[in-house]
């Protein structure tokens, strides 16, 4: 039987292989492309082909978490970026500049506690602080740091009730948030809109405990959108004072399998800080670039497991088998056993299963609050037909594109296409980074 090494060996030297490159570098390495079979075509005002081409292609698989296809995974992070960037410093994407003065705050909505869980705490002197088990975790990635003190003392039903529920705490949290708002400028709920619109973006990011955080950029603009100033009785501090209270004050009701009820409501760690127009060492406030980049970090990752748990679920023996901490595998196989229930089966459990339970887009943006990921693709698709049209010669509004694919299949035949591709991803990637830093050293 041939190795890897002989098998990659054998690639390097098909006839193909250079064609088959070409193909891998047009999808930045994706980790598991689209093979497309099909002709692609560009014709003049009289019907003539002026362009032709047939065969196959790649086209990226879009998965945005890095644990399954980093390629995909940058290029969602960098629209990410651009998106969060947009809505924050303005001057790009239908966002005038204007809106950096208007009230902005980055707030951090936090999970409540099911249990004690083992931490890492640091003294101000720089000293690890021995942990409620009673040693000290050195090392930031000690497996056993988010995990029960007591797995059996843990509550695994609420834990799993409030993730399939945060989506709901969120919105509950906007509805609440606008009706302050309106308390504190003097205004009846159904008047806000009248004078303000509440605008944000947000992303969820997953604890070490397996439940998310919701990281979010809220805005206060006037009832036009970031178009529109800011109302006269608006600013950072009255919009600081009434997220606190919304946050404080919203609750999600629903009931355990016995029947009894439960309340689900915001951890007691709430963080708001002010958003400045640079970069700051401020520790009470938050640069404009460095959100950005904060924000389309975290949109990225996966539950915090491994690759094993970033797949949907498709029996309970694969629980058994999955990679993961024992902590996380108890929360997957609570959701299994919940999702089984006709009392929740509006939850979904057992499909979000592979997602601790959270049923939620990870990155999600009030209608106003910029640009869309929509919009970003298609900007990107209409600049690379018109450098493709321009390396031709020809006119985009005397050409008809024309384009014929057919799926024929996902991922690549083997693992030495598999392997070759990855090396491929990362030297692309090492060479953006390399292009990035030198543009931003000039």
């Amino acid at each position: 039987m041939l190795t890897l090494e002989d098998r990659l060996a054998a690639r390097l030297r098909a006839a193909d292989y250079t064609s088959w490159r070409e193909k891998v570098k047009a999808v930045n390495g994706c980790a598991r492309p689209i093979r497309l079979l099909g002709s692609h075509q560009l014709r003049d005002t009289t019907g003539s082909v002026v362009h032709h081409y047939s065969g196959s292609i790649f086209a990226p698989c879009g998965n945005r978490r890095e644990t399954v296809c980093p390629a995909c995974s940058d290029r969602y992070s960098a629209d990410a970026f651009h998106l969060i960037r947009a809505g924050l410093c303005g001057g790009d994407k239908g966002v005038p500049e204007s809106v950096t003065e208007h009230p902005r705050v980055f707030v951090t909505l936090t999970a409540p506690s099911f249990g004690k869980v083992h931490t890492r705490r640091v003294s101000r002197r720089g000293r690890v602080i021995p942990c409620g088990c009673g040693t000290k975790h050195y090392r930031e990635d000690d497996p056993r740091i988010g995990t029960p003190l007591d797995p059996d003392a843990y509550d695994y039903e609420a834990a799993v009730l409030w993730q399939a529920h945060a989506g709901k705490l969120w919105h509950r949290f906007t509805v609440r948030l606008r009706r302050e708002l309106a308390h504190r400028a003097g205004l009846k709920a159904r008047e806000f809109a009248d004078h303000a619109r509440l605008s944000y973006s947000k992303v969820a990011e997953y604890q070490r405990r397996g439940l998310v955080h919701f990281h979010a950029l809220i805005r206060l603009d006037g009832p036009d959108g970031p178009t529109d100033r800011s109302p006269t009785w608006a600013s950072t501090e009255l919009l600081t004072d009434a997220i606190t209270a919304a946050a404080n004050g919203v609750v999600v009701t629903t009931e355990r399998p016995d029947g009894s009820t439960l309340s689900l409501r915001w951890g007691e760690q709430l963080d708001i800080r002010p958003v400045n127009h640079e970069d700051t060492t401020d520790s009470e406030a938050i640069g404009e670039r460095a959100l950005a980049g904060y924000i389309a970090k975290y949109a990225t990752k996966g539950t915090g497991t491994v690759d094993g748990a970033d797949r949907p679920i498709r029996s309970e023996r694969d629980i058994e088998h999955l990679r993961i901490s024992e902590h996380h595998r108890r929360m997957i196989r609570t959701c299994w056993t919940l999702g089984g229930l006709d009392q929740y089966e509006d939850l979904n459990l057992r499909r979000w299963a592979h997602m601790l339970g959270f049923r939620g887009h990870f990155l999600t943006k009030s209608r106003a609050y910029s640009t869309t990921f929509k919009q970003i693709r298609e900007d990107r698709r209409a600049y690379r037909i018109a450098e493709a049209l321009d390396r031709y010669g020809l006119d985009p509004d005397e050409v008809l594109v024309v384009n014929d694919w057919a799926f024929t299949g996902a991922g690549y035949r083997n693992d030495a296409e598999r392997e070759l591709a990855l090396g491929i991803a990362e030297r692309l990637r090492t060479q953006r980074q390399q292009q990035y830093r030198k543009e931003n050293t000039q």
